[in-house]
């Protein structure tokens, strides 16, 4: 969608500042991070270092480049997304593939700690690397050093990557880029941005002579327009000597050729479009209102950010309870105030609609921003939204010695690149509190009410081509718009209740029996109810506590006529809001709390998933009580929640790798009712509103079946009062419930090919399908098998044929119903080389039968997964997953601590072994789509 192309910054027209406490000075610039050390070396390079604890050795690494697609000149385009490409193709200290093959021998791993992008304007290189060897973090430098100035494009990798990046482009080909074409040049009217997409076009992809990509190398990648950032565990002393030392030897530019920003010029009428295509999946209403973009370099652009976040987040919770609705205008929509461009900001309204129904979205949308133009917000709505923007940014400063070098780094690279904000969290915050009080109710309508203009308004009305459905006219748009002036519209009314989330809390149960765990730090309850909680208090954190509820049972229970209504419980009630609270009710309420409480019902088991700030502990435990004991029925919440999905399914099919996934699934599974890939609308029309509450009571109702996983920032002391109020409270019936095998089977060894689709590529999807047995050592070696597996794959179908951009490659064991593995394989393609590629498939996986894997992706495997571990033992989330599996299927808690011992102990043998038992060329099926015959 095209709201992924568009920034979340706050960029708008300036209005009047109220008066702001005496100790603060508008005109005083932004401080930037304390912490931070930064420069400009003699040849204009720029760096930011900064030390940060966590991870525990480990640093994160930029290289951004102040260059993207609009530098590229008519015979380069794409060319500034290749050389990103080329710079993990060899350099002067990496030749070739030397550079992945260092970083992966060390537990860097290709794609999550080592990637790049390119953008209209700019290109950041990202790297993770450990530091507690000087060594090899000075090598890792150096390869920073190498993409700045020393990248060979040797002809034969040029050439090589043609492939690989061509596969890039193909990924991206389907409706939505067809539909890009055509929107584009009325957004980015007359701007070089419609003409500049980085991905570039095939036909120069393909022939580009080498001195052309080489050229552009050369005239953007040059110190002034570049930053190295550094922000780690380490002496900031000797990195920045590192830096000084390294960096410092690249030329500075002669004669460079002047960077130039591109504007978005403005246009008085507004531009619609109007385009279908036939495999577009859904409905788009896009409403935008293009405006300068100011920079926030001083407190009182700052203060106008938070104003225009205030009114972004006050439009979105007015959209949000029109969608509660029992038959809304759109099955989704917010607006918010962005970056369109550097040179530009924008106001947009986006929502998806029912077929035919683009009218009556778009009408929605210009109703709000009419209603808040004429009658503004409210005071309640302006104070919700204050608390809710510093709840946040008061976590963020509780987390601030813990917050990871991959969440701080960011700040750095946009400092330098648009001179976005670079402030410590504290700063930030104290900023806030400053500020946000000096915002009155006037300023937000007087800004919000310039973001509503006539000029420079651009409305895009995109969707599937279908029989019997009609877009509407660009004449009926427009007579939309004039109407809207003159719409008789009431002011919004606030409806706020001061009433409690639990009126009465429920009478305390109690602990019955405990166990404590030493070795891992684990506490084992046991509650007067029959639940079982398990606690793992930590320090990785200072405010994040995860709670995970299970029990056995889910929709298995339930038979075919049932399913559906089974299927989409715990959903309908999310939505519906809880106890005596309905979803708009329940949304402002939970207004300035920092917690997330949501049901689920799988196939086999039914549980809550819960996350929360420590303040927020004691509504986490309400809405999980609440939750497993007074679910809501609310006839207008189902009605809305049908609609919306009925309106977000209904296109599906048409998109070619939805419908190929949905029939594929009824392949693999003889059409199995309970394998699909998404429900049809008939099948949605099958949800009963009694059944849905029947379903969600009997599956919450006995507490004595669950068990409550507990970990983060809480102490014994502090948590044990909660349990027993809100869960040893639960109501139980012993009742000894499970799961039932509901028969879905992969029919074993199928080729099939699909047709449909007017792009010239494929989708393929392989699977290796079969029996298997559960236990500790045959799914590590089934982990360390897919580690060798995936990058035996990469390297053969990407990096030495370039027959696609990326590979899918992933499994593992499922002990319930029956203990079956699956490994999946999937790519995309030329239709001329499926038979190639699916060849190397199963070539590489003979060879891992055959002759096991080699001695370096041994070692590549061994780091990768030894330093997942290394970093995971020291996180919240890592503990929390081990522990949910541990206690779900009975396993022996201490393995968490032998995980790095037993990863040390596979040996080549084990990998070969698990290949031979999970590649098995005879439980090999094949998928693939191909397009339509044109």
């Amino acid at each position: 969608m095209l709201v992924l192309f568009l920034g979340a910054g706050c960029k708008s027209a300036r209005v009047a500042a109220p008066e702001t406490p005496a100790s603060l000075n508008l005109s005083t610039p932004l401080p930037l991070d304390p912490a931070v050390r930064t420069g400009v070396l003699p040849n204009g390079m720029t760096y930011y270092v900064r030390y940060n604890a966590k991870p525990e050795q480990y640093a994160e690494l930029r290289l951004a480049v102040n260059a993207g697609a609009l530098q590229e000149e008519d015979d380069q385009l794409g060319l500034a997304h290749f050389t990103e490409h080329m710079c993990f193709n060899g350099t002067r200290r990496f030749p070739k593939s030397a550079l992945v093959d260092f970083l992966e021998g060390i537990g860097t791993q290709f794609g999550a700690h080592l990637n790049a992008y390119t953008s209209f304007d700019e290109t950041v290189y990202m790297l993770r690397l450990p530091t507690q060897d000087a060594a090899t973090f000075q090598k890792g430098i150096s390869i920073l050093e190498d993409w700045a100035g020393s990248v060979s494009f040797e002809g034969e990798e040029i050439d090589k990557e043609r492939g690989v990046v061509v596969e890039e482009w193909r990924t991206r080909l389907g409706a939505a880029d067809r539909l890009n074409d055509k929107t584009f040049p009325k957004l980015f009217y007359n701007s070089r941005y419609a003409e500049r997409l980085p991905i570039g076009k095939k036909e120069i992809l393909e022939t580009f002579p080498h001195e052309t990509i080489r050229r552009f190398y050369r005239t953007w990648y040059r110190p002034d327009l570049m930053a190295i950032v550094a922000v780690g565990d380490f002496n900031v002393d000797s990195v920045e000597r590192m830096i000084k030392a390294n960096f410092s030897q690249i030329p500075k530019a002669t004669n460079p050729t002047p960077r130039q920003d591109y504007a978005v010029p403005d246009h008085a009428e507004t531009l619609i479009a109007i385009e279908t295509d036939p495999e577009a999946p859904y409905n788009q209403v896009q409403l935008m209102y293009k405006h300068a973009s100011y920079p926030t370099r001083t407190l009182a652009d700052y203060r106008q950010s938070l104003i225009r976040n205030l009114c972004s987040d006050m439009i979105i919770a007015r959209l949000s309870e029109l969608q509660q609705q029992p038959n809304p205008p759109f099955s989704f929509a917010y607006s918010y105030f962005g970056d369109l461009a550097r040179t530009r900001s924008v106001y947009t309204g986006f929502a998806i609609t029912a077929d035919g129904q683009h009218l009556k979205g778009l009408e929605a949308l210009l109703t709000e921003n009419e209603r808040a133009m004429r009658y503004g917000f409210t005071a309640t709505e302006l104070d919700r939204a204050r608390q809710a923007a510093l709840a946040l940014q008061e976590q963020a400063v509780r987390e601030q010695d813990k917050t990871p070098s991959d969440e701080v780094i960011d700040k750095f690279v946009y400092h330098y690149l648009e001179g976005a904000p670079a402030m410590s969290l504290g700063d930030e915050l104290k900023i806030d509190q400053q500020l946000l009080p000096t915002i009155t109710l006037e300023e937000i309508n007087t800004t919000f009410r310039s973001f509503i203009t006539e000029q420079n308004r651009v409305i895009l009305l995109t969707g599937p081509q279908k029989a019997g459905v009609s877009m509407p006219t660009e004449q009926q748009v427009r007579d939309l718009l004039a109407r809207m002036g003159k719409a008789e519209l009431k002011a919004y009314v606030d409806q706020v209740s001061d009433q409690p989330l639990m009126p009465e809390l429920p009478k305390p149960g109690s602990i019955s029996a405990e166990k404590s765990l030493a070795n891992i730090g684990v506490q084992e309850l046991t509650l007067s109810n029959g639940a079982r909680v398990i606690l793992k208090p930590t320090d990785f954190q200072n405010d994040q506590v995860y709670l995970a509820a299970f029990s056995p049972g889910g929709t298995s229970r339930y038979g075919d006529e049932m399913f559906m209504s089974a299927s989409r419980a715990a959903d309908i009630v999310a939505s519906s809001g809880v106890a005596d609270m309905g979803p708009v009710a329940l949304e402002k309420y939970l207004s300035g709390k920092v917690v997330q409480v949501r049901p689920y019902i799988s196939e086999l088991e039914e549980g809550i998933n819960a996350e929360a700030s420590v303040k927020d502990l004691e509504t986490m435990f309400q809405l999980v009580n609440l939750y497993m004991t007074r679910p809501r029925k609310d006839a207008d919440a189902f009605a809305s929640y049908i609609s919306r999905v009925q309106s977000q399914i209904a296109g599906l099919s048409q998109q070619p790798e939805l419908w190929f996934r949905q029939e594929m699934l009824r392949k693999r599974f003889n059409n199995h009712r309970r394998r699909e890939a998404f429900p049809t609308p008939a099948r949605m029309a099958e949800i009963n509103h009694d059944q849905v509450m029947k379903v969600y009571g009997e599956r919450f109702a006995d507490a004595s079946g669950f068990t409550f996983v507990i970990t983060g920032s809480f102490t014994q002391e502090s948590i044990r009062p909660l349990i027993s109020t809100y869960l040893a409270s639960l109501p139980a019936t012993r009742t000894q419930d499970t799961w039932q095998d509901v028969g879905a089977r992969p029919v074993p060894s199928l080729t099939e090919t699909f047709y449909k689709g007017r792009e010239p590529k494929c989708t393929v999807d392989m699977n290796f399908d079969g029996s298997a047995e559960w236990n500790a050592d045959h799914r590590l070696q089934m982990s360390a098998m897919m580690q060798i597996y995936q990058i035996m794959l990469r390297e053969s179908m990407r990096e030495d044929q370039g027959g696609v951009y990326g590979v899918r490659a992933n499994g593992g064991i499922v002990r319930d119903p029956q203990t079956v593995y699956n490994i999946n394989i999937g790519f995309v393609c030329a239709p001329e080389n499926v038979a190639a590629l699916t060849k190397t498939v199963r070539r590489e996986a003979d060879s891992l039968r055959t002759h096991g894997p080699s001695a370096q992706n041994m070692q590549k495997m061994m780091e990768l997964m030894s330093k997942e571990v290394e970093t995971g033992l020291k996180q919240n989330p890592y503990w929390h997953r081990q522990l949910i599996s541990i206690y779900k299927y009975d396993l022996d808690p201490a393995r968490i601590l032998s995980a790095q011992d037993r990863i040390q102990a596979l040996t080549p043998e084990d990998i070969r072994q698990a290949a031979v038992r999970y590649l098995d060329p005879a439980r090999l099926s094949t998928f693939v789509l191909k397009p339509e015959e044109q």
